[in-house]
């Protein structure tokens, strides 16, 4: 490939990421950082799940929230992600099924009031979704970041931030970028707190 097509996919690339940042709702990204907060301040869980980049992104998600946001002598987020434990994640995948990797986990630890984000691009994994409805079933409040269409997981959250695009590669490079704009207001929200 020569430096002129490579170039230029980039470009194309990057300027496809930066329409679908400017597509986003601002309203969406607001509604689920005041959901974050008042979770915090109700001494609540944030759990987490994605599959592949998603898990990635869902872990990065709890380091932005358990330690980015953290100040000395002051209460931290209770965050988790239930992509990160490889042994459970594999047990259950082995002896019951993948559907299973997150809802089996989310049986031990979700209580009423507790936040449970799923980061699915398609919007249609199915392990999500299971993990999604329990979650429901336990009065928690449920988010879901996806792209394309939604899939099924925009009819089963409270909330649903939808990337406007349809290449996976983009959708998940927009959904990180969104994830730290929320842990910057949440870090103006602290701040206003404690003064």
């Amino acid at each position: 490939m020569q430096t002129t097509n490579i170039q230029n996919a980039a470009k194309v690339y990057l300027e496809n990421v930066s329409m679908g940042l400017h597509g986003l709702a601002l309203e969406k990204i607001e509604k689920i950082a005041r959901i974050l907060f008042a979770a915090y301040t109700r001494d609540k869980k944030i759990i987490l799940m994605g599959n592949g980049g998603s898990a990635a992104t869902a872990s990065h998600f709890v380091c932005d929230l358990a330690k980015g946001t953290a100040s000395p002598g002051k209460k931290r987020f209770k965050a988790v992600a239930l992509n990160d434990n490889i042994p459970l994640v594999t047990a259950y995948a082995n002896d019951s099924s993948y559907e299973d990797i997150f809802s089996e986990q989310l049986k031990n630890v979700v209580e009423a009031g507790d936040v449970v984000i799923a980061i699915s691009g398609s919007g249609n994994s199915k392990n999500v979704l299971k993990a999604i409805e329990l979650a429901s079933r336990n009065s928690a409040i449920t988010i879901g970041l996806t792209g394309f269409q939604g899939g099924r997981l925009k009819d089963l959250v409270s909330e649903c931030l939808i990337v406007p695009n349809n290449t996976m590669e983009q959708i998940e490079d927009i959904h990180l970028v969104v994830l730290h704009a929320i842990k910057i207001v949440l870090m103006g929200m602290l701040t206003e707190e404690r003064c």
